[in-house]
């Protein structure tokens, strides 16, 4: 739900109440909490969405400062080793052809991505990324694939996703990050380039961050959202079994930030 401003009250002259004229100020929107003025952004597009069997095509790891400018970035390519289905060329536009000829070897790629992260993590900037467990999970396993030390547990992670559902439960509609973010006002071009979804997840944790009362601590709010993501998919679950899309002895994995 979009915030809501108060109309000003009219202005009467003193004389009708015998008081002082005052209008109504807007509510004032929640200050920025320190984490959100400088955030790390991580996306992944990848040869399909089984975290464990696919693996990495291209990757954004970046920072933006408090405007959500981006002050720091580094994009690879990767050369997966397997064929890119036509489906997910047909998302991210990577051809198995273009990626041989131009991607750098996975493990190479995999390596400098962890590193990356890793020094983001080190040096106490959070990392955004939107559904964050899809893109930690399928990197841990890429990792391990090609014999580089993973992220085994990823903190602090914020997921604009997450955070979403939690602070506009009731919205109806999609929750892509498409959506999501033209419903915060963040430009958002180029839709699955690795580079444009993260730097919009990252802009859209910012607004989010803006616009609602969220922890001043990060590391408080990783652990919130740990508890968020638990509670978004057992409901979903039921949803799912309610209208016959789950089979009830089955439950949507609700572990966060990363599977």
């Amino acid at each position: 739900m979009d915030a809501w401003y108060p109309e000003p009250l009219p202005l009467w002259d003193d004389d009708d109440f015998g008081l002082s004229t005052r209008a109504a100020t807007p509510a004032a929107a929640p200050a920025l909490p320190a984490w959100a003025r400088s955030v790390g952004v991580f996306d992944l597009e990848t040869t399909g969405v089984d975290v464990r069997a696919d693996r990495v095509v291209t990757a954004h790891v970046g920072v933006l400062d408090h405007t959500g400018t981006l002050v720091r970035a580094r994009t690879w390519l990767a050369d997966p080793g397997v064929e890119i289905p036509a489906g997910a060329t047909a998302v991210h536009g990577i051809t198995t052809a273009h990626a041989r000829a131009h991607g750098r070897p996975a493990r190479e790629v995999v390596a400098e991505v962890v590193a990356e992260l890793r020094a983001l993590f080190d040096a106490g900037i959070p990392v955004v990324a939107y559904n964050a467990p899809y893109d930690f999970s399928l990197l841990k396993h890429d990792a391990l694939r090609h014999g580089v030390a993973p992220i085994a547990d990823p903190s602090p992670v914020i997921d604009p996703l997450v955070l979403d559902k939690a602070m506009d439960r009731y919205r109806k509609g999609k929750r892509t990050l498409e959506v999501v973010a033209a419903h915060y006002q963040v430009v958002l071009e180029g839709a699955h380039d690795a580079s444009a979804d993260a730097i919009a997840a990252g802009r859209v944790a910012q607004a989010l961050a803006g616009r609602f009362r969220l922890p001043e601590a990060v590391e408080e709010l990783h652990t919130q959202q740990i508890g968020w993501a638990r509670s978004q998919a057992e409901s979903l679950t039921e949803y799912f079994i309610r209208v016959g899309r789950l089979d009830p002895a089955d439950a949507l994995d609700g572990s966060w930030p990363i599977r």
